[in-house]
């Protein structure tokens, strides 16, 4: 990798005045599970690693009458094992723990999970973000695209968001608490993600100057049944080709409400339609109720010439995190 300096701060204030104005000139250290094979493979080369983890204002699992308040640097196995999550947002803490390596939930964190970087292969071996060949001509629509986006990928963006937190968090209405040298300031997590349209461009809205402090929960969200369900390839450490969340406001039998998050399938987390939710809404939860949501979640996809599988598989792992949520 290239050289680079490194600073450790102890402050929030410290963290912040050690970015820059580029991606180029600093980049946020947390467990590194991800910056630093990308900084190994020469995808990425910061001059300066900003080493966020002795920052105690970026840390903990808290909760008060506002919500819940898990900081961005909790490792995700303690996120995994925290007693209180398991209990009342069992789809968060399953997300957490379906890492499938031991070392990556020790080493990863939270905010590092919501901020990976694409797994495309074109990206990972250094075509960019919008992965193009030299005469700027789109490589993954004519190329090996049994991985990328069958949602949201009319181009330039193919890739998938690899997040496995993500989708859960936002059916849960989630926000982030983000800080920089122009102050702190909040913006809901199903907002924070974007299809890029230029290379200049990151997949969120996260500028070289901010760090992401926290994840907020909002008081009540605990009210919700929360499930996911992923389909891998294998059962080691792997990315999923599809997977679902699913949050599910019950009374009694009856689903009053749904939110239904699709994953691994478009360049963002795809919030599905209300159609899909409404598949389910208003009636008692059922296998054929459930179906009909995940037919109408993927109603939207446009697979490309080598994942037209993945819709199959976005619709059944619709149909089954719903039916787990009903559960827990």
């Amino acid at each position: 990798m290239e050289s680079f300096a490194y600073a450790r701060p102890a402050t929030r204030a410290e963290a912040i005045g050690l970015l820059g104005g580029t991606y180029e000139e600093a980049a946020i250290l947390a467990g590194g599970t991800d910056l630093l094979s990308l900084m190994k493979n020469y995808v990425v080369a910061p001059k300066r690693l900003v080493d966020i983890k002795g920052v105690k204002e970026f840390g903990g699992i808290t909760s008060d009458a506002s919500g819940v308040r898990i900081g961005a640097i909790v490792p995700l196995q303690e996120l995994a094992g925290n007693a209180e999550l398991q209990k009342s947002f069992p789809g968060l803490t399953a997300a957490a723990a379906a890492v499938p390596s031991m070392q990556i939930r020790n080493m990863g964190t939270v905010g590092g999970d919501l901020l990976q970087r694409p797994r495309c292969w074109y990206f990972r071996n250094g075509f960019g973000l919008l992965a193009r060949d030299a005469k700027g001509k789109p490589l993954v629509p004519g190329g090996d695209n049994r991985y990328h986006a069958i949602l949201e990928n009319g181009g330039p963006a193919y890739f998938v968001n690899p997040s496995g937190l993500a989708p859960v968090l936002i059916a849960l209405g989630a926000e982030l608490e983000i800080v920089g040298g122009k102050g702190a300031h909040k913006v809901a997590l199903e907002k924070f993600y974007r299809a890029p349209a230029t290379e200049n461009e990151r997949e969120y809205h996260l500028a070289p100057d901010e760090i992401l402090a926290a994840i907020l929960l909002p008081k009540g969200a605990g009210e919700w049944k929360t499930a996911i369900y992923e389909v891998r390839e294998k059962q080691a450490l792997d990315w999923p080709l599809a997977a679902a969340a699913v949050a599910l406001r019950l009374e009694g039998a009856t689903v009053r409400e749904a939110r239904i998050v699709l994953a691994h399938v478009a360049p963002t987390p795809w919030m599905a339609s209300k159609a899909a939710a409404r598949e389910v809404e208003g009636h008692p939860l059922s296998p054929e109720s459930a179906a009909k949501a995940g037919a109408a979640a993927v109603e939207p996809a446009h697979p490309l010439s080598g994942n037209k599988y993945k819709v199959q598989l976005a619709r059944v792992a619709v149909k089954r995190a719903i039916l787990a949520a009903g559960r827990t």
